[in-house]
């Protein structure tokens, strides 16, 4: 008796909310299609190069090769003369002196150690920005291919709202007819409010891939960005053909990060040899001309025969050589330093290689099984999903289901759809794991 009346006051209350149910707000949603241009949109080339060009980190780690090019230009000059000038004054008398001298300092075995280094360091600048630009074409891959994936969905979700709009439309003029009860116009109601607020939080997720997007190409968060390609024929064009990985010592030996690593090594190397050589006896020479201009108060006899004051003007020259001797101070210190910074850089280049084999081995691994993922769907699930949503939609059309089976199959249909654009998405992201993991630098 209790569940009878339990049911009875439930469908009065589903009769009482049919008779003044509305029409689902329409929930305006920007579409998909005005994220995308297939003629004037960014390609993905476009995007990796636009990002190479313009990319802030990148410009800055451009900037640091010009560094490491200066400081081997200062370190190929040799050292500046130092020139010295004198002038003394008797107070109250008429004697002088005025010393000029110069010093030039020979910077023996210096030289070569210092632009040893330099040169090392730059190559290293130069192998941190191509290591930069590995990784920052990666990322852009990465933001590229979510834009697409976000706005396939949002793609999804336009039909299905549109479907269940047109759908919902129908039934209430049939329920106004009375062709079909109230309850299944308020069925398709709830579920059509419930889409509408689905393609708005997708809405939002394409929006914000599209400023990731922005960024990493270095664009301004209010700049106009639409996309050219769609993501299926993205992740197809990717997938085409594996990347050739000849053998692992070879492919990681190859990459930007790992030979900037060895590079450091080489630089420490020639860090230890520099300061050796500065710890080494070193020569500067020196040269100094006198005019000294003196006297007494006392008088003698001139050439002539006359009284004058005794009194002369008289040059000298000097020149030698100074020589600074490595007694105490042999540059210890700064040879542990450089030992050390090598014992360091070949600790990192071996972690370097480590990770390098390992990321390998994984990217390759993860692109197989989703690519395979993906031709499970190509193979004719996607496909034949849509067509028992089309087969159930007649069939509710001629009466033999009912809007539960329908909006059953509809919430089926878009699981594998949504299942299919995270098969793609894992099949594009593990080849540009597997591209980045091989260095590739575009």
């Amino acid at each position: 008796m209790t569940a009878r009346i339990a049911s009875s006051v439930l469908i009065a209350m589903l009769l009482a909310g049919a008779s003044g149910s509305a029409q689902a707000p329409a929930a305006r949603a920007p579409s998909a299609g005005r994220f995308v241009d297939p003629v004037n949109g960014l390609s993905l080339e476009r995007a990796i190069a636009r990002a190479i060009e313009q990319e802030p980190s990148l410009r800055a780690a451009r900037s640091q090769v010009e560094e490491a090019q200066g400081t081997k230009m200062q370190a190929s000059l040799r050292p500046n003369p130092s020139v010295s000038f004198e002038r003394r004054e008797e107070p109250g008398g008429t004697d002088s002196l005025t010393t000029v001298g110069i010093e030039w300092p020979l910077d023996l075995f210096r030289g070569d150690g210092r632009i040893a280094v330099a040169d090392r360091e730059v190559a290293t600048a130069q192998l941190a920005v191509a290591d930069r630009q590995r990784v920052l074409a990666s990322d852009v891959r990465t933001r590229y291919g979510e834009v697409l994936a976000t706005i396939r969905d949002l793609a999804l979700f336009d039909e299905i709202v549109a479907a269940t709009q047109n759908q919902f439309d129908l039934l209430r003029s049939r329920v106004e007819q009375g062709a079909s009860p109230p309850l299944e116009r308020d069925l398709l109601d709830v579920e059509l409010r419930r889409v509408q607020a689905e393609r708005l939080l997708q809405t939002g997720r394409a929006e914000t891939a599209v400023f990731e997007l922005k960024r990493v190409l270095g664009m301004k968060a209010d700049a106009a960005l639409t996309v050219r390609d769609t993501f299926e024929g993205l992740v197809q064009r990717e997938s085409a053909a594996a990347p050739q990985v000849p053998d692992m010592a070879t492919t990681v030996g190859q990459r930007a990060d790992v030979r900037e690593a060895a590079a450091r090594i080489d630089t420490a190397i020639a860090k230890i040899d520099r300061a050796r050589s500065e710890g080494r006896f070193d020569v500067s020479l020196f040269g100094n001309y006198m005019r000294m201009d003196a006297g007494f108060p006392q008088r003698g006899f001139a050439p002539d025969g006359g009284l004058e004051r005794v009194r002369g003007q008289f040059n000298y020259w000097s020149a030698g050589a100074m020589v600074t001797i490595p007694v105490l101070n042999r540059n210890q210190g700064e040879v542990a330093m450089a030992r050390a910074e090598r014992t360091s850089a070949a600790a990192a280049h071996a972690a370097a290689r480590l990770a390098a084999e390992a990321e390998v081995a994984s990217a390759r691994a993860r692109d197989e099984r989703a690519r395979e993922a993906v031709k499970i769907y190509g193979a004719g699930a996607q496909a034949l999903a849509r067509q028992n949503l089309a087969v159930v939609g007649q069939s509710y059309e001629l009466g033999r289901v009912t809007v539960f089976e329908v909006l059953a199959e509809r919430r089926r249909y878009l699981d594998v759809e949504r299942a299919y654009t995270e098969a793609l998405r894992a099949a594009y992201e593990a080849r540009t794991a597997l591209n980045r993991a091989l260095g590739e630098g575009r």
